[in-house]
């Protein structure tokens, strides 16, 4: 899941903003020399924009449909499936990835499209240590759980893009950090993670099921601006 050149839309009703590719969020966001300045294109029938370079259009990020939702239950097992690690319990976890209906009704799930509507991506936003989904969270943090690309688009920064929407919506909540899991068989999504400036928490780690053991990492949120 390493990060493509352009810049990227965060749509998610009332508070969307662009997400530049390769921006450190807290921090002032950076271009990759030479890389042509992105454009905003007027507002797409549905009510959000396309983000586009003057080459090509990138991808958007907004509140995943009802009619979406065993598409991209679908997807997010296609994504696990496709890491190179036989998870115990893994028949379990799929028919919760499926599930993105009871997800969708208590906690935030966001997918990246294609502007045609293709699904690319999706994540879960837990909003605190109250929502169903949390995964051992604290005061003052939020997480993100079962982000997933489609493997036939990994690699175009689709992951980090949500991840940076989760970064957003996180600070905008007023929390103080984000935290999630993940595993050491999943190297890819360690080395995003890492690059994106987490850090290893490993007195959040734990083990939901046996053999199963997941790794902590944070990122610490600067206060929004004019907060």
């Amino acid at each position: 899941m390493s990060p493509r050149r352009g810049r990227n839309l965060q749509t998610a009703g009332p508070g969307a903003q662009f997400v530049p590719s390769g921006a450190t969020l807290g921090n002032s966001v950076s271009r990759p020399t030479g890389e042509r300045l992105g454009v905003r294109q007027p507002g797409h029938p549905r009510g959000y924009a396309a983000v586009v370079n003057e080459t090509r259009t990138t991808f958007l990020i907004r509140p995943v449909r009802a009619d979406e939702y065993a598409a991209l239950g679908e997807l997010t097992v296609a994504a696990y499936r496709a890491i190179p690690f036989e998870m115990p319990h893994q028949d379990a976890y799929d028919v919760q990835l499926r599930d993105v209906a009871r997800r969708a009704g208590t906690s935030c799930v966001v997918v990246a499209t294609t502007p045609a509507g293709e699904l690319l991506g999706g994540v879960t936003y837990v909003s605190g240590p109250d929502d169903p989904y949390s995964e051992e969270l604290r005061e003052g943090e939020a997480g993100m759980r079962m982000l997933a690309v489609d493997p036939a688009h990994q690699g175009r920064g689709v992951g980090r893009a949500l991840t940076e929407w989760c970064l957003t919506r996180a600070r905008s909540d007023g929390r103080e950090r984000l935290a999630l899991h993940t595993g050491t068989w999943m190297p890819d999504a360690v080395r995003l993670y890492e690059r994106m400036g987490f850090v290893r928490r490993p007195e959040l780690d734990f083990a939901p099921a046996p053999g199963v053991d997941l790794i902590a990492y944070a990122f610490e949120l600067a206060p929004a601006a004019g907060s």
